[in-house]
């Protein structure tokens, strides 16, 4: 199929911009059978969606216009989940129909609502914005939409994920039941079909994403790497590949913050995209980006949703992707158009199985791999170097005067040799990666232990992750009752219900022997049990889940200055009642000014006794106390 049975207008454009023949998504969205129709259309990212929804609306917008390109009420509305796409959409759609006159509108968060109330007014066909600012300029009256002939929602699994069903059904509500919906996405989850349903007729369905989700210009890696060498691993997939534009994906604003700090300081070009950028200097990165100022771009999912970088050939996913469909979207920053691109996860050990799982479920086979090695990477300087430096250019009679002096003060080696410094000084130097290998683990995790805990002996507490328990706070308390410093005690492991610790064992005699005298019960947490472990808390736990240790809650352990500790003397971390009302009813101690919840009266401060039992010493009848949080 060809663009021949296209309007002029389009089809000119089109050739302009380089289309010879559309792809399978646009040759869909133009067939006869989708003429008119409400579409459903399930696609790859980066496969013409945008220019395949712009051809698809094109008989009813040139079919609108009546002498002038100016319209009294907008005639399509595109709604997608983001500012980079939404603004990117606009730009396609600006090409599409700029031969035709149509004008185009913009709306989006962080830009000025009062230029885009007045481009509402001044006649746009088509519309294009988020969720959000739509709304917004729909309850103000500035946008009417009673005149549409045309609603796409792009990237449609997105936007509910996002939370904006709420502003897509008032929008889609405020529409003329006359009008197409066509639904453009990469995933079809089962909200998306439920949305179809409600605003969609007789809605024809294409599948264009094919049953293997990898995208067939991508190739996929799996890097395997320790859980403490993710950076470096970064800075070294970033020095093998010296990709034109590359992007790394974190999981959170903090680790864009940290990982662009890093890259900035190994001397990469980095500019960083997240939710806690403003709009202009969002713009500013992407600029940077396009006019290779910077390449590479640091950011998190929903910052780069509409990311449009024609260069773009390396995606490193730096924090695991949550499922499927987020690891598909990364990695379709990349291999669009027809080019190539590589997509490599990093994997921390501890995590490979779930991604395999992932990987699995996705259909799509990755090459694993270890993160490369500096050798490596000098190699592929070599062969970088060799061929850029031999590579014929044109030299000014200047240069060349500068050279023969140079050739007679100097040797040609150490000439040559000055310039391929020259070359290696603006490369960030790679990173030393231990080896992944379980030799190497053990090697590594061996160098970790402090001195003096070759030899040590677990210890047990009653209270765990359920009762509050923390480190920080376990070990003010160990030193306490054991009348140790901190630098006595090695690890800590806290548990659900109980947690361990490591004491030398040439003090654990004497330690043992405190904590006997230490222990009682005028306040909590000297009644919390700390005994001996013989199995340490591995085996303790793997012994559980053999015999079917009952999944215990006890009180909590509140945290801070001043605060008591979880269970009464010698229960082991036991829970003294067995559902959550008994634990509501129970009277917590701690300290002076506090009021008993069923007399009112103060209390002492001393852990209190008598409520062991489900139900027991609780009034019958509404409790005249407050109920405890």
């Amino acid at each position: 199929m060809s663009f021949e049975s296209l309007p002029a207008v389009l089809a000119d454009a089109l050739a302009e911009r380089g289309y010879a023949e559309p792809t399978p998504v646009q040759a869909a969205a133009i067939a006869p059978d989708a003429a008119g129709r409400d579409l459903i259309v399930s696609a790859q990212t980066g496969s013409g969606k945008t220019v395949a929804f712009g051809l698809a609306l094109a008989p009813e917008l040139l079919g609108e216009i009546r002498g002038t390109p100016l319209t009294e009420r907008p005639l399509a509305l595109v709604i997608a989940p983001t500012r980079e796409l939404a603004l990117q959409v606009s730009r396609e759609l600006g090409w599409l129909y700029a031969k035709a006159g149509l004008r185009i509108a913009t709306c989006v968060g962080g830009m000025d609502a009062s230029k885009e109330r007045r481009a509402l007014r001044s006649g746009p066909a088509i519309v294009v914005g988020t969720p959000g600012r739509l709304r917004d300029h729909l309850e103000r009256g500035a946008l009417d939409l009673s005149a549409l002939v045309g609603v796409v929602l792009d990237e449609a699994d997105e936007m509910l994920d996002m939370g904006f069903r709420d502003d897509l059904e008032e929008i889609l509500d405020a529409t003329p039941d006359t009008r197409r919906t066509l639904l453009f996405s990469a995933t079809m989850p089962r909200a998306i079909v439920r949305l179809a349903e409600r605003y969609q007729s007789n809605a024809l369905r294409l599948s264009l994403a094919g049953e293997d989700r990898g995208h067939g210009d991508i190739s996929y890696q799996a890097i395997t790497v320790g859980p403490s060498e993710i950076e470096n691993a970064v800075v070294n997939l970033l020095r093998f590949h010296e990709a034109e534009s590359a992007i790394c994906f974190c999981a959170t604003r903090d680790s864009v913050r940290r990982l662009h700090a890093t890259l900035q300081n190994r001397g990469f070009g980095v500019v960083a995209l997240s939710g806690e950028h403003s709009q202009q200097e969002r713009n500013q990165a992407l600029q940077a980006m396009r006019d290779r100022r910077a390449r590479v771009c640091v950011a998190t999912d929903v910052a780069a949703r509409g990311l449009d970088l024609p260069t773009l050939s390396l995606v490193i996913h730096v924090e695991t992707p949550r499922d499927a469909e987020t690891l598909q979207h990364r990695s379709g920053r990349t291999g669009r158009a027809g080019k190539k691109g590589t997509a490599a996860i990093i994997v921390p050990y501890n995590r490979r199985k779930r991604v395999e799982s992932m990987l699995r479920g996705a259909k799509i086979n990755a090459q694993w791999l270890d993160a490369p090695t500096p050798e490596a990477i000098r190699k592929k300087d070599h062969a970088r170097l060799m061929e850029k430096l031999t590579a014929p250019a044109e030299y000014e009679d200047n240069d060349r005067a500068i050279a023969a002096e140079l050739m007679e003060r100097l040797p040609a080696e150490d000439i040559a040799a000055a310039l391929v410094q020259a070359h290696r000084a603006k490369m960030p130097q790679p990173e030393e990666l231990l080896a992944n290998t379980p030799e190497a683990r053990e090697k590594a995790k061996a160098e970790r232990h402090r001195p003096g805990f070759e030899d040590v002996v677990w210890f047990k507490m009653g209270i765990g992750r359920r009762q509050n328990a923390e480190p920080r706070w376990l070990l003010p308390l160990i030193c306490r009752r054991g009348h140790i410093t901190r630098n006595e005690i090695g690890a800590i492991r806290v548990g659900p219900n109980e947690s361990w610790f490591q004491i030398p064992r040439a003090i654990a005699p004497k330690f043992a022997d405190t904590l006997k005298r230490t222990e009682t019960s005028e306040d909590e947490q000297d009644a919390i049990l700390i005994e001996e472990s013989a199995e340490g808390p591995r085996m303790e736990a793997r012994n559980n889940r053999k015999h079917g240790a009952p999944n215990v809650r006890a009180k909590p352990f509140r945290k801070g200055p001043g605060g008591k500790g979880a269970t009464g003397k010698g229960d082991g971390g036991k829970p003294r009642h067995k559902d959550k009302r008994d634990r509501q009813d129970t009277p917590r101690s701690g300290g002076e000014g506090r009021s008993d919840p069923f007399t009112g009266k103060p209390s002492s401060g001393k852990p209190k006794s008598g409520f062991k039992g489900k139900g027991a010493g609780k009034p019958k009848g509404k409790r005249p106390g407050p109920k405890q949080k």
